[in-house]
Formats: C-alpha cells, structure tokens, sequence
C-alpha cells in the first residue's frame, strides 16, 4: 500500500512542478557562481566567493533576497524529493531502475538536500564559513577517525569518476536521453539545448573532477589544508598557463550550465518508472 501510494504521490502533476522548480532553482544558483566566478578572473570579485556562500549572499543582497533564498531552499527540497523518487521507483531511462542508477539518484538526492540545509543556515544566520574552510574542516575531521584518511581517498576518487564520466556524457551527448526531445523543433535542439548541454556538462564535470583531485591528494599527503571547496577549485584554474582566462573560460561553463539547468526544467523527463508489475 505504501509502495503504491509513494509512486502515485511521485507521478502526481504537482511533484513533477515542484522538481522542475527545483531545476530552475539549481540553474539560477549555477549562474550566480559563474558570475562570480567571471568576475574573480577578471579581477573584480566584489569580495564575493565563487561558490554557494557567495552566491546566496549575493541574492541576499538585494531587495526580497530572503524570499528569494526560501525560494530557492523549496527548490532544493523538490530536487531532493525528486531524486529520493527516482532512488526508489527507478529513472525514466533505458535500464533506469539498475541498482547504479538508484543509486547514482540517491546520491543526488543527498546532494540537494544538503544543499536546503545549507541555504536554511544561511537564511538563519549559520552560513558564514566559505566553502574552503568547510572542506578543510570536514576533511580534517574525517582523517582524525579511524580509516578516515581511506574515506576521504574515496570520496575524492568519487568525485574524480564523476567528473570523467560528465565529459564523457558531454562529448557523446548523453545528456539528451534524459530530456524529451520530441518536444523541441529542430531548431531549438541543435543551437540551444545541445550547445548549452554540451559545453555546461563539460565544465560541471571539469571542476567536480578538480575538486575530488584536491581531496584525493589531501588525503594521499594526509593535509587536510590540500582540500578545496568550490570557490578555492576555480581560483586553480586561474593558475593554469592559460592565466585568469582559464578560469573566465570555465566560469562561463558554469554560466552555461545554469542556462541548460533552464531547458532541464522545460523538457526534463521527471515522471517515474510505470510499476510493470502484474
């Protein structure tokens, strides 16, 4: 009984609104990285980190930034519940209810519901420490236990896979066989939704992938200050023999993919798995 009326509560029109908000809500705090980001390699970061602190501190800022944020912190709660859905009912994709797709939506769904806690801390007056500092904090911490040096290798590793797999996924344009494209004309496939998946897909994977480097080493040299969060991973890149235009130039896939998370929302197939079951 439980099982059916979870699924029904998953394929009711209002759960599927609710998690294509939560897309918009992902795509607006995406592009409010990227902005930040583009401004740091231009050497005007307003002060700002390029990460979520900053990007909710940024909408804070102005006018209605509070229920902006709870706007957003609903958002990331739909996308969790969405996720927890597709953990339990299966993905709306070829071989979707695999035991590695429930579980690559489970992680997701802990993903964004870390990311409602973090903007409800915010909004409550608990989100001042950078992303930085959480991840040498957190890191630090985990290496003081027993086997956690080995963790946070593996987290590390995680992040590495995950982001070979999204450039990968962004080279072959994998990422169309989650949305329904016998919805869009032509026209909009091949000069919108395909260029912006590619080329955000790409940069989401590059700093993913960079930020499970730094961990990895940190664990590897046992230094917790070698761990990276967001905004510390960008700034490498402005390292890089390309200068601060390697970060502009990723930064502006960030922006990219805060503008495909938009054409996620609008053709995205959010509905569950049809229990085929007898």
């Amino acid at each position: 009984m439980q099982n059916v009326m979870g699924r029904k509560a998953a394929g009711h029109p209002w759960f599927h609104r609710l998690s294509r908000g939560g897309l918009v809500a992902r795509g607006v705090l995406y592009l409010l990285v990227g902005w930040l980001a583009v401004r740091i390699g231009l050497g005007d970061g307003g002060g700002k980190e390029a990460d979520r602190g900053g990007a909710l501190q940024t909408v804070a800022d102005n006018p209605g930034g509070s229920f902006v944020l709870w706007l957003l912190a609903a958002g990331f709660v739909g996308l969790a519940l969405w996720q927890f859905s597709e953990a339990r009912y299966g993905r709306p994709l070829p071989d979707g209810d695999s035991a590695f797709n429930r579980l690559t939506s489970l992680a997701r769904g802990v993903v964004y519901l870390a990311g409602f806690a973090a903007t409800v801390a915010f909004l409550l007056g608990h989100g001042g420490t950078s992303s930085d500092q959480q991840s040498k904090t957190y890191t630090a911490r985990a290496m003081a236990e027993p086997g956690g040096r080995w963790l946070v290798l593996a987290v590390g590793a995680g992040f590495v896979v995950w982001g070979v797999v999204s450039l990968v996924n962004a080279a072959r344009r994998a990422f169309l066989d989650e949305l329904k494209t016998g919805q869009m004309n032509d026209e909009v496939r091949r000069r919108i939704v395909v260029p912006l998946g590619v080329a955000g897909n790409a940069a989401r994977g590059l700093v993913g992938g960079a930020v499970g480097v730094f961990l990895a080493y940190s664990a590897i040299t046992f230094d917790a200050g070698q761990a990276k969060g967001l905004d510390g991973t960008l700034r490498e890149f402005a390292g890089t023999p390309a200068g601060r235009w390697g970060l502009v130039a990723v930064a502006v896939g960030l922006l990219l993919f805060g503008l495909y998370s938009f054409c996620e929302a609008r053709w995205r197939k959010v509905e569950a798995v049809p229990d085929t079951r007898a």
